[in-house]
């Protein structure tokens, strides 16, 4: 708990208080210190969890001059005892200059401490113990009145059972956290002076200590993406509280400024619980500090008041009304950086007009509301979920989404996440009802709307595809991202692939099936998959299918990416019921490049199945092009699985550097050139060869991937041939997109060849999917293959 003491009719709620009032406390018997004090004391250094590697006790000097502290010491006594360890200290501090005195460290390494001012070897407690500044090098002997003794120039108790303060003890502390005097003033009550947060240690090299300002939610925001305070201490900053989290609360000035750039609401981080209430006006004091997710530097930051003091001026005040996004009320800009700079953060222009990522920027922190809006994605298994204020937004996709293009990254989507409230399991195109109302954060790459309340759902019905039935004389063939398929995985998932194998793609004569783990599934080694095949084989056919055949090559051990030892690879599913057949060839293997054999007008493959140069560069850490030589009544049928590079480590679209670069895409086009080659060797033997290239390609059908397979007109990318509300096989955080793709050769583009192209849509826009992509579906008529 916190003390709490009522002022002239007000709370006032000081976040370092007590967690308890320890025994023995007097009234302080000397005057405030107007030079030298204790500025933060740590206990935690080295123990598990511990941010720092010793313990340390930092002194500030209030004054306008230098004191010489020669002769001094810091001494320490446990939280209920009366043997005080001493520590001294040498040399002078500078006016308004710091102090650090390092102390033990314990067994656990982790940062070290900036360079002391002192080394000591006291080993303190890291919840509550007693720190004392002496003028003398003397130990104390003076039991539980310390604070009181001649001699003490300073004088903190900290946690609830130290049972000698001045006043009252700070809180509690912990391995990871720090009492530390809010202000450098000295009111003589520890629990008033001191901050519980995380520990801050400074030396005499810092320079000096300057006094808060006083400051407005607005002046904190500033008209830009970091504050002009960074790194200040601000004082007097008004608001009252719109919601209350875990590990801090948002609060708003309802007397906002003239400037629509600048936000008027702000994230204040107390690192605990805080105990505070929506609806508290508020006047707080702490350091404006810009909080980073994640630690990774394509992220933006969020701007933020740490270290609070906390006074609550009204127990109940108005909340601000929120501020409608979508129609009828603000909406963000199509383009993310108009200015295009490389690191927004560093950028001098600042234009919630042009901008969204500024349009964001300056309502960050504040109440939002949207109304009526549509969800553009499912809600994925971090309790997120991408939505369309009031229903708004374009290019929408047939069923509810909204389509990805380079040129529309889609600026509209607004994430609401679970931080305060429940997020209901949706679907694409499902509405939810009325208002949503909740504070605006930011987070891995997205602005994050918190609902202060579980949103009403309103089901758009949305029903999984099921593509027609195959037809005799037609062939159908398929690819499906079965998402690291192991025996690991519990039977569901593999009867709920086999379903939609069975039932929603009409289980086709040939499939390429990407992700296939090996028997162990990832964390563990070998690489055999006979097992996983098997496996999924045996549910298929167990869910009304036929019984499939299966080739593949098991790769080297961690060397096509995907999870560490989980060995995905790609490979074919093919029934032989209906006059398919696989040629058979001997000789391929992992490290084997395939290539094409046989006279003109009749070309094979050297091994079926064979991989596709897989020593090239071009696959480092991906997998390996699969070819396979089939017949289909005596025509023969080239199919290559594939699933390139992945687009981790690109930046997001709507991050810190502008435009977002792309590096996967480097090893995509690479691939994509091997392909190409290697179906232009087959094409060259026969113009009208039948060859099928399909699978994950991890771009789009606008990419230059997809330009580099499909160049001089030897294969035809069949996303390419849907209409623009159809083309997308994938849902990424609320933009529908293609990443799969079927290209076929131009022989099988003959009039009445090429049947229809279907992407059945059972699991992308589906909070429920058993894959994360949507198989797809080609039929052809082969006896007009040539």
């Amino acid at each position: 708990m916190r003390v709490r003491a009522t002022i002239a009719g007000l709370s006032v709620i000081t976040m370092a208080a007590a967690v308890g009032i320890g025994v023995a406390i007097a009234s302080p018997a000397q005057a405030t210190s107007t030079d030298v004090v204790i500025n933060e004391v740590y206990g935690g250094g080295g123990n598990t969890g511990a941010p720092f590697s010793r313990d340390f006790v930092e002194l500030v000097n209030n004054s306008g001059a230098a004191v010489d502290v020669s002769g001094w010491s810091i001494q320490y006594a446990s939280a209920a005892g009366g043997s005080w360890q001493v520590t001294k200290l040498t040399g002078s501090i500078p006016a308004h200059g710091l102090y650090l005195v390092a102390e033990a460290a314990g067994n656990t390494a982790s940062q070290p401490l900036p360079t002391p001012d002192v080394d000591g070897s006291i080993s303190m407690s890291a919840t509550a113990g007693k720190v004392a500044l002496v003028t003398s090098q003397t130990a104390l002997a003076c039991g539980n009145t310390c604070h009181a003794a001649a001699g003490v120039r300073d004088y903190v108790g900290y946690g609830s059972a130290a049972n000698d303060s001045e006043t009252a003890p700070t809180g509690t502390l912990s391995n990871s956290t720090s009492a530390s005097r809010t202000d450098g003033a000295d009111t003589d009550d520890n629990s008033a002076d001191f901050t519980v947060g995380d520990p801050s240690p400074a030396n005499g090299s810092s320079g000096p200590v300057e006094p808060p300002v006083s400051a407005k939610i607005h002046d904190v925001q500033g008209a830009a993406h970091r504050s002009p305070l960074t790194g200040k201490r601000v004082k007097d900053v008004t608001g009252v509280v719109t919601a209350v989290s875990t590990n801090g609360f948002w609060m708003q000035d309802p007397q906002p400024d003239n400037n629509p750039a600048t936000s008027e609401g702000i994230f204040v981080f107390t690192g605990g619980a805080p105990k505070v209430a929506r609806g508290n006006a508020l006047s707080v004091e702490g350091k404006v500090t810009e909080y980073r997710p994640g630690n990774d530097d394509n992220n933006l930051t969020t701007t933020e008041i740490a270290s609070p003091k906390i006074t609550v001026t009204a127990e109940s005040a108005a909340v601000p009304a929120p501020t409608l996004i979508g129609p009828g009320g603000l909406r963000a800009p199509q383009a993310v950086r108009a200015d295009n700079p490389n690191d927004v953060e560093s950028s001098a222009t600042f234009d919630p007009k042009k901008n969204a990522l500024d349009f964001y920027e300056s309502l960050e922190g504040m109440l939002l509301r949207v109304h009526d809006a549509t969800a553009a994605g499912p809600t994925n298994s971090y309790g997120e979920l991408p939505v369309l204020p009031g229903g708004y937004g374009k290019p929408r996709s047939a069923r509810g989404g909204v389509l990805y293009s380079y040129a529309d990254p889609n600026t509209e989507r607004l994430f609401l996440t679970d931080t305060l409230a429940k997020i209901p399991a949706v679907n694409v195109g499902d509405k939810l009802v009325g208002d949503v109302v909740g504070p605006l954060d930011y987070s891995f790459g997205n602005f994050m709307m918190a609902p202060l309340a579980t949103p009403t759902v309103k089901s758009g019905n949305l029903q999984r595809e099921t593509t027609r039935r195959t037809l005799p004389g037609e062939l159908s063939v398929a690819t499906f991202n079965v998402e690291n398929l192991s025996p690991v995985n519990d039977q569901a998932k593999f009867d709920n692939l086999a379903k939609v194998v069975v039932d929603n793609l009409r289980a086709p004569d040939l499939l390429a099936i990407e992700e296939i783990q090996d028997n162990n599934g990832p964390g563990k080694g070998g690489v055999a998959a006979d097992q996983t095949w098997a496996r999924f084989i045996a549910a298929i056919k167990a869910a009304g299918g036929p019984a499939y055949d299966y080739r593949q090559i098991d790769p080297v051990n961690n060397t096509d990416g995907g999870q560490p030892d989980g060995n995905i690879r790609q490979g074919f599913l093919f029934r032989t019921d209906r006059g398919l057949r696989f040629v058979d060839r001997p000789g391929g293997d992992s490290t084997t490049p395939v290539t094409v054999t046989g006279r003109a007008g009749a070309p094979h493959l050297s091994a079926s199945p064979g991989r596709i140069a897989p020593a090239d560069a071009a696959w480092t850490a991906s997998r390996k092009p699969l070819a396979g030589e089939f017949t289909y009544y005596g025509r023969t049928l080239f199919a290559i699985a594939n699933h390139f590079n992945s687009k981790g480590g690109d930046q997001p679209l709507l991050g810190r550097f502008q435009p977002p670069a792309r590096p996967s895409e480097t090893q995509r086009h690479a691939q994509a050139t091997l392909v190409k080659g290697f179906v232009d060797q087959l094409q060259a033997k026969d113009r009208n060869a039948a060859v099928v290239v399909l699978g994950d390609l991890n771009d789009f059908q606008f990419s230059r991937t997809a330009d580099i397979l499909t160049a001089g007109g030897g294969l035809v990318d069949l996303p390419r041939t849907l209409p623009v509300d159809q083309r997308y096989s994938y849902d990424y955080e609320g933009n529908s997109e293609i990443l799969d793709h079927i290209l076929v050769s131009r022989g099988l583009t003959r009039p009445g060849a090429l049947l229809d192209y279907d992407i059945v849509h059972v699991n992308s826009e589906f909070h429920d999917q058993v894959s994360d992509h949507d198989p797809q579906v080609v039929r052809i008529r082969p006896v007009l293959w040539r």
